[in-house]
Parts: C-alpha cells; sequence; structure tokens
C-alpha cells in the first residue's frame, strides 16, 4: 500500500518540492558566476573540481529537463527534457549566458581532461550487450553491416538524385556531401576524409573539412529532429518498434532475463571492473595491436564492443554480474544521461550551424538523411529487425557528428540501451566510409 503521508504533492521539480530545487539550483549555480582575478585571468570562484562541475551541470540539466518534459508537442514530438537540455545550453553558450571559465570547466569533465562522456558510453555499451540473449545478440549483429549499407547507398542515391536538380554532378554530391555526412561524425568521419583528401589531391585538407563540418552540422540537426519523430511514430504505430531495447521483431521476452536475477553491491562492483577491462582491451587493440584494418583507423569502442559482444555470445559470463552491467547502464542512462545533454550544448557551436544555412545544403543534407532512414530502415526490416529502431541506430547514427550526436539522438527518440548499435555505426560503419572514400576520391578526383 503506497505511503500516503509520504506522497508527493504540489510542484517538484528534479525528485525535490520546488522551493528547494530552486534554492539547491541557485547555489550550485552561483560559484560559476562568482569570479575572481581580471583580465585574462578571470576565473570561476569554485574549484574546477568534478564536485563542483557536476553540481553545475545537475543545475542547469534540471531546469530544462522540467521545461522540456512539460511543454507541450515539444514533450511528446520534439524530443523532450533530453533535447530541450542540448539546444537550452547550447542557446545560453551563444549569447554568452554562461561564462567562459563555466564552459570550459563544462568541456573539460564532459569529454575533454575528465572525460565523463567514455565513462558514459563504456557503461551504456556493456550493460546494453551484456543484458542481451545469447542468440539474439548474435543474430542482430550479423544483420546490422548489411542495415548499415542499405542506408548508406539509399543516402547516396537520394543525394545524387537531388545533387541532378540542383545540377551538381553526382561524384560532387558523394564527395561533398554524402560522404562527410554519412561518415560517423566529425573525428571519426570528416577529419580522416579530409586527410585522405589532402593526400589524394594535394589540395589543403582545411578546403575539403571547411565544407564538410558544414554539411555535416546541418544534417545533426535533421536526425536528432528526425530521431524524435520515428519515436513518435513508434507511439502511433507500435508494430514498427520493439521494447526499444532490441532490434530482433519479437525477441522482447528474451532480452530481459535480466531482470529475473537478484543483485547487490558486490555485483555492480563486478561489472564495474568487467567494463574496464573491456575498455581496456578496446585501448590496447586501437592503439597497439591492430589500429589499422585495411588503411582504417578502428576506433577503440569499436574493438571494445566487439570484445563485449565475444564474451557475451560465450555465455561464460554469469548472470549476476551480466545483471549488474544492467543496473549500471540503468542508472547511467535513466538518470545521468541529462548531464551528457549539458556537455553536449556546451561544446554545440550555433552559429556554425546559422551559417551554414542555405537552400541546397539544408535540402541535401536533408534528403541524404532521409535516404539513411529508408535505406536501413527497409534492409533492417528484411534481415528481421524493427524499422524503426534500425532507422535510428543504423541510419540516423551514421549521418550524425558521431558520439555527441549519437548519445543526441538516442535520447531524442528514448533509445539509449540500443547505444551499442549506435557506436557500431559511428566507429565501424564510418571506418567502412573511409575506405569506399579512399578508392572514391583515387578515381574521382
Amino acid at each position: 500500500m503506497a505511503d500516503n503521508k509520504h506522497a508527493r504533492t504540489g510542484l517538484w521539480l528534479g525528485g525535490q518540492p520546488a522551493w528547494l530545487a530552486i534554492i539547491c539550483i541557485i547555489l550550485v549555480l552561483a560559484p560559476m558566476y562568482i569570479t575572481k582575478g581580471s583580465g585574462d585571468d578571470v576565473k570561476m570562484i569554485a574549484a574546477t573540481t568534478m564536485t563542483s562541475v557536476l553540481g553545475i551541470c545537475f543545475g542547469l540539466a534540471v531546469i530544462f529537463n522540467e521545461l522540456g518534459e512539460r511543454i507541450p508537442i515539444w514533450n511528446t514530438y520534439i524530443g523532450g527534457g533530453l533535447l530541450l537540455t542540448f539546444f537550452g545550453v547550447a542557446i545560453l553558450k551563444q549569447f554568452g549566458l554562461i561564462p567562459e571559465a563555466g564552459l570550459d570547466a563544462i568541456n573539460s569533465f564532459i569529454s575533454d581532461d575528465a572525460n565523463f562522456l567514455e565513462l558514459f558510453i563504456v557503461m551504456l555499451i556493456c550493460g546494453s550487450v551484456l543484458s542481451l540473449e545469447r542468440d539474439i545478440l548474435l543474430k542482430s549483429f550479423a544483420g546490422y553491416i548489411p542495415a548499415i549499407l542499405g542506408g548508406l547507398l539509399a543516402a547516396s542515391i537520394l543525394g545524387g538524385i537531388t545533387g541532378a536538380i540542383f545540377g551538381i554532378p553526382f561524384s560532387d554530391t558523394l564527395i561533398k556531401y554524402t560522404l562527410p555526412i554519412m561518415g560517423g561524425g566529425n573525428g571519426a568521419g570528416a577529419v580522416p576524409l579530409s586527410q585522405i583528401y589532402e593526400q589524394v589531391t594535394g589540395d589543403a585538407a582545411a578546403n575539403y573539412y571547411s565544407f564538410a563540418i558544414i554539411v555535416l552540422t546541418i544534417a545533426n540537426i535533421f536526425c536528432i529532429i528526425a530521431s524524435a519523430g520515428l519515436n513518435a511514430l513508434g507511439e502511433k504505430v507500435p508494430s514498427l518498434t520493439g521494447d526499444k531495447k532490441t532490434l530482433i521483431r519479437g525477441a522482447e521476452n528474451l532480452v530481459k532475463d535480466d531482470e529475473k536475477v537478484s543483485t547487490d553491491n558486490t555485483d555492480l562492483a563486478g561489472a564495474l571492473l568487467l567494463a574496464f577491462a573491456c575498455f581496456a582491451v578496446g585501448e590496447l587493440m586501437a592503439g597497439k595491436f591492430l589500429p589499422k584494418i585495411a588503411g582504417a583507423a578502428i576506433h577503440k569502442y569499436a574493438y571494445m564492443i566487439i570484445f563485449v559482444v565475444i564474451l557475451a555470445a560465450t555465455g561464460k559470463i554469469p548472470a549476476r554480474v551480466r545483471a549488474g552491467a544492467k543496473r549500471l547502464q540503468s542508472f547511467f542512462s535513466g538518470q545521468l544521461g541529462i548531464i551528457i545533454m549539458v556537455g553536449m550544448g556546451a561544446d554545440f557551436n550555433l552559429a556554425e550551424l546559422f551559417n551554414a544555412i542555405s537552400p541546397s545544403n539544408i535540402i541535401m543534407a536533408l534528403m541524404i538523411v532521409i535516404g539513411a532512414i529508408i535505406g536501413s530502415g527497409i534492409v533492417g526490416y528484411l534481415v528481421g529487425f524493427y524499422p524503426i529502431d534500425t532507422a535510428i541506430t543504423a541510419g540516423l547514427c551514421m549521418a550524425n557528428r558521431g558520439g555527441n550526436g549519437d548519445l543526441a539522438c538516442l535520447g531524442a527518440a528514448d533509445r539509449m540501451d540500443l547505444i551499442a548499435y549506435s557506436q557500431l555505426s559511428s566507429r565501424l560503419g564510418g571506418g567502412i566510409v573511409l575506405i569506399i572514400a579512399s578508392f572514391v576520391f583515387s578515381f574521382m578526383l
């Protein structure tokens, strides 16, 4: 029976009564706005430790997450609290409402020195893979590469048709638009693509990158919005999607084995150690033993995913440890996802997006993203996947700006449990695009 004496009454924000939440938010944000020093040596009065920066991130996240969950239409069709947190922080940054020292501290904690984002991704990868039933795991990863290729092919075709309408040759459309957008992001796609371009043509890599990042930025926004739209479509047509945790149709009853196992804090510790060990394997493979395959650099996350899949496929990981990994994943994705969105917003440049806006660039990027959705969704359905979930992971997570874009898309789609697949798109899928680009640049430039 519910404890009515202690039931939540009145307005609550961030798990607290509104009055208490507002006081806490003011207190955690105050040290960011109270500075010391002068000139170029202005700093926050707060030390840029994990504790202070995490508090700042929580304060910003609670504000925008609560707004995003309460605004009609936005909370249902646009992306809810996670997406408003992303855009809200980006807007504050654009108008100088977050001090530069605060932005530096947030970026350092989320993605630079402390790299909390890396810990977040590692926990989500282990939990999402280890919680899958073994047969479903093997079938889903076996059909995933064809789904990625289907999205790439359809994006190339639709992009080529759209380019022809604007009078752009197919080779230019493929090289300047499709490959940068479908390359798995910025660091894994646009940057190495520009280096390949320089090696083949002798022209400066910056000349290729400056345009590639423009169309990729536009496509990234379309991917995030499309992810929220596909989630809304899934709510309206349930047959097109599953339980948001698996790709294979009809496998929902098999992916919940971890929920049947009781766990304690010792199991969480065991899952942590296993996750760190899997990440170490990725670092060793990418950093020392096999950094490149067919000339394409393979990211440590890709190797980590492969290793976790192998471990899960052996069936040797105890059920309690797998359940512990799932509990960790649920905590990180459910409670700390809004923190990651603060970091994404602090690292996003709205001015870069506005500078990129032109009718041709917008339409080209949009049609390539639509092609990625259609191609991956159709191939995914043919191999036994849910088309919506496949379109989000194998399609949109190929066409966005990589790791950060993956989290924004999965957050908007309410499918954080599918992060292992999205990382395959950004890492292995991006590697496939680099291999293709090596041949395309050589023969078409």
